[in-house]
């Protein structure tokens, strides 16, 4: 009672740190105020849906709304045409107390430039005494759409025929390369934008009016007018410039504070948000203006702003999901979990909440197309599984830490004295075995100390006899209890080779125990583990792999470890909650159980396992004592480890497209809630490799785009950060933490099964979709005492990997080479490419450990051990 009031106080608590953490990263930031009308702001009156290409051009009605809404606000407006409705400007204007600086778009277009011409003109000399002065063009010298001839020529002909002054507006470098442009204008129309110069916002301001004097300097003889001037609210960045809404509201209250003091001529770019700028200018252009697309204030020009002005929406929204993650996954199921576990979710809960709900935030906040809402919300997507994929593993991390001791702790039984020992039918079967090691797992067997056996030894489809006779020959030498059975043209795979066991089995046995040809098990694994079976529940009780070859190698000491996790923690946990995965060595079935269920499943090539989610469909309890009572061989070669890893893979994704009911809730399935979550939870990693690779080849398209057109292209740090780096550290984080409370191992070791499982990221990713996509694999035997192949030989196994780690390699060096990148966000991005890389990495590392004995024979360290050498995992 005492925790559960301890529960109900923290856990609130943990909600209200991640809301206080929202209102400290959105508390309203204090900056000089303005509070007076502006000068001017320039003005296009297109609407958020506005396409150049599609769309008919704003109407005088809503040129008028604008005027209205900018009364007050400014003295004047800069137009950028004469045309397309900007010809009412002017009268609409006057009723509104508002100059105009007229301007006409002049381009490459030589028939438009000419309707441009004589529309500014016509307007000009309708004696409007709104408009001020006149614009030629806008940045036609450094869009280079004319030469500097032709637009002298089109400024000529304004002077010729208007009495307004005229000139054209041009960045101050182009100003400064054709001083002969000066010599025909009234005044100097000048463009200041230090966002696209890659300025930080602390120097913008002063680096406006730097300029600005720099060109008084140049130019002394002629008025100087900013037509130009401003800061984007979003955006990506430009080298240094950051673009956000309190980086906009601090450039502009100092800049117009500033203007005002030294009585500077100005034009704010821009009055409202332009989203069809984003084609020309990438995603900052869309963002310019002071009011946003729908005519909405971004910011106040006096008092504090807020970054994100609507951010308690959203952080009541990351409350209201994390209060539902922490009640899902802490209260309808894991009440076993001490208070530190719950404290420890919980905070992992609000944060992976927040990261996702502040994505999606800042997706709220863009102006979105069709072709980036689709890629916001694959990337949103994304996201959603990384968090379901930490959260659980998040989960493990508690529930192996601070779980309360549990009631389901089994360990080697002693058989009372008169117990009735059921028979038991050892089945053992091979393929294309060495029959050298087949006969010390026969040995073995028959130093069993069990009163009632047989064994039945099942070659399965070898064709060399050389192979298979040998095997049958120690069978008939050991006598008694052994039967051999050859097996030619046999379908199923090794399935279907048990199942042809289960038909030869003898009628009064009970129990069926499998074990792999490599296994040389403990005499006193039947009469420790069949006790169990008494309790009519039990289907099955299972061991673990252990395996008696890690001395042999650094490669293999490596996948001990690798494998030892599995076995120490994960299942260890899992058969906390009855929900275990069934493996095809050292087990043992109940037979009534197993010809109940409907055999073994001859169509996945993960039968084992299979069977093991049957019979718990069925209603029946598990056995899981993490005892070793039986040492085999690990694959020789790394490719040997990637083919049975992706067969484990591949049948895991057979087995959820066949039981997938099973895992629905409701009463359609069977299964306990807690074995549905186990079985999903197992998977989830899996899944996290695929949506690595998944997330790899989007990175790689998405540097493509950056590099091709830095400008256009969308940086997606922020919903990328925890899919790729937020992901990869905390299964890092997790691994070394769960290895050290739980695996007897040190921390070189842990690094180590670290290492080999990252290098088969990819043979899980692709056995992952594989799996989910394709049908039909055959069984891919595991090679035992297999020769290790040349260097080449193996570089050719991992192609796949080494082509992502080269294109990988190059997209880090073109990131990083381009200045318009040099900024925290292309940083970041690198940091991501990084990151992906480092399963590659890992992939190249464990071959090499994998061929040094063949270089460097000093590597291999003692011989196999035997089963005298037996210890715990």
């Amino acid at each position: 009672m005492k925790t559960k009031i301890l529960t109900l106080l923290i856990l609130p608590l943990l909600v209200w740190v991640n809301l206080s953490i929202w209102n400290y990263l959105n508390y309203p930031l204090k900056m000089q105020s303005w509070d007076k009308v502006m000068k001017g702001i320039t003005y296009s009156p297109m609407r958020r849906d506005f396409d150049p290409g599609n769309s008919s051009p704003p109407t005088q009605v809503q040129i008028e709304d604008d005027l209205k809404l900018l009364a007050g606000k400014v003295h004047a407006v800069r137009t950028y045409s004469a045309l397309e409705g900007l010809e009412f400007v002017p009268e609409l204007a006057e009723k509104y107390d508002l100059n105009v600086t007229m301007g006409a778009w002049i381009d490459a277009d030589l028939d438009k430039n000419r309707r441009e011409i004589d529309s500014l003109i016509e307007l000009s000399n309708q004696n409007s005494p709104t408009i001020v002065r006149l614009l030629v063009g806008n940045e036609v010298l450094l869009r280079k759409d004319i030469a500097p001839d032709q637009l002298i020529a089109y400024i000529r002909e304004v002077k010729a025929r208007t009495w307004r002054p005229v000139s054209t507006s041009e960045t101050w470098d182009m100003w400064l390369a054709h001083p002969e442009l000066a010599e025909e204008v009234d005044f100097i129309a000048l463009h200041i934008l230090p966002y696209w110069e890659g300025l930080s916002i602390d120097a913008a301001v002063d680096y406006v009016f730097y300029r600005f004097n720099a060109m008084r300097e140049a130019f002394p003889n002629k008025p100087i007018i900013i037509t130009e001037v401003g800061w984007p609210s979003d955006g990506q960045p430009f080298k240094n410039a950051t673009a956000s809404l309190a980086n906009q509201a601090q450039f502009l209250r100092q800049f117009l504070n500033r203007a005002t003091e030294q009585k500077i001529t100005y034009y704010i770019i821009e009055a409202f948000d332009q989203p069809w700028k984003v084609e020309l200018e990438g995603s900052a252009g869309a963002y310019w203006g002071i009011f946003n697309a729908d005519r909405e204030l971004k910011f106040p020009m006096k008092g504090d702003v807020t970054p994100m002005p609507d951010w308690q929406a959203w952080a009541t929204g990351a409350a209201v999901l994390s209060i539902f993650l922490m009640a899902l996954f802490l209260f309808s199921r894991h009440r076993r979990l001490k208070l530190p576990g719950k404290i420890f979710f919980g905070i992992v809960a609000n944060l992976a909440a927040s990261v996702i709900l502040w994505s999606a935030a800042v997706a709220a906040q863009q102006y979105q197309t069709g072709v980036s809402l689709v890629f916001w919300t694959l990337l949103l997507l994304m996201q959603a599984m990384a968090v379901v994929i930490l959260l659980t593993e998040s989960m493990e991390i508690a529930e192996v830490l601070w779980h309360r001791k549990g009631k389901r702790t089994f360990k080697p039984l002693q058989p009372p004295a008169g117990f009735t020992f059921p028979k038991v039918s050892v089945h053992l079967p091979i393929h294309n075995e060495p029959p050298e090691m087949v006969r010390e797992t026969l040995e073995a067997l028959a130093r069993v100390d069990y009163p009632n056996l047989e064994v039945l030894v099942l070659d399965n489809n070898t064709k060399d006899p050389a192979v298979w006779e040998p095997v049958q020959k120690d069978c008939e030498r050991l006598g008694g209890v052994f039967k051999f059975f050859h097996l030619e043209n046999w379908p199923g795979f090794k399935a279907g080779a048990i199942n042809f066991g289960l038909e030869q089995t003898a009628s009064d046995a009970d129990i069926i125990a499998v074990i792999d040809s490599d296994y040389i098990i403990s005499p006193d694994w039947l009469k420790s583990m069949v006790p169990y079976f008494e309790d009519e529940k039990v289907g099955f009780v299972q061991s673990p792999q252990d395996y008696r070859d890690r001395g042999l190698s650094t490669f293999k000491s490596m996948c001990y470890w690798e494998y030892a996790g599995f076995f120490n923690i994960g299942m260890v946990q899992r058969n906390e909650y009855n929900a275990i995965i069934q493996h095809g060595t050292m087990t043992m079935i109940r037979k009534s159980a197993l010809l109940e269920v409907g055999r073994w499943g001859e169509w996945c090539i993960c039968e084992d396992s299979e069977l093991g989610l049957r019979l718990y469909e069925a209603g029946y309890d598990s056995v899981y004592c993490k005892d070793s009572f039986g040492q085999g061989l690990m694959p020789d070669t790394f490719s040997g480890y990637m083919t049975q890893r992706f067969r484990w893979v591949y049948g895991a994704m057979q087995i959820i497209k066949h039981h997938w009911r099973q895992f629905l809730p409701g009463k359609q399935s069977t299964l306990t809630t807690a074995q549905r979550y186990y079985f999903i939870a197992g998977w989830l990693p899996w899944f996290s490799d695929a949506l690595a690779l998944l997330l790899t080849i989007a990175s790689l398209i998405m540097t493509t785009l950056l590099v091709a057109d830095p400008l256009r292209s969308e940086l997606p740090v922020n919903a990328l950060l925890l899919p790729t780096i937020g992901l990869f550290c905390f299964k890092i984080f997790r691994t070394l933490w769960l290895y050290k409370a739980r695996v007897n191992c040190s921390t070189l070791q842990s690094l180590g099964a670290a290492l080999s499982g990252l290098s088969l990221t990819h043979t899980v990713a692709k056995g992952t979709l594989q799996g989910l996509f394709t049908s039909g694999k055959p069984f891919m035997r595991t090679p035992k005492l297999e020769k290790q192949g040349p260097f080449i030989a193996g570089l050719a196994t991992i192609w796949q990997e080494l082509l992502l780690l080269t294109l990988l390699g190059l997209a880090i060096y073109s990131m990083s080479s381009i200045d318009h990148f040099d900024n925290l966000s292309g940083r970041l991005w690198v940091a991501v490419l990084s990151v992906q890389t480092v399963p590659y990495i890992a992939t190249f590392l464990t071959l090499l450990f994998s061929i040094a004995p063949n270089y460097y024979p000093g590597s291999e360290t003692q011989a196999i051990k035997g089963p005298q050498d037996k210890e715990l995992l």
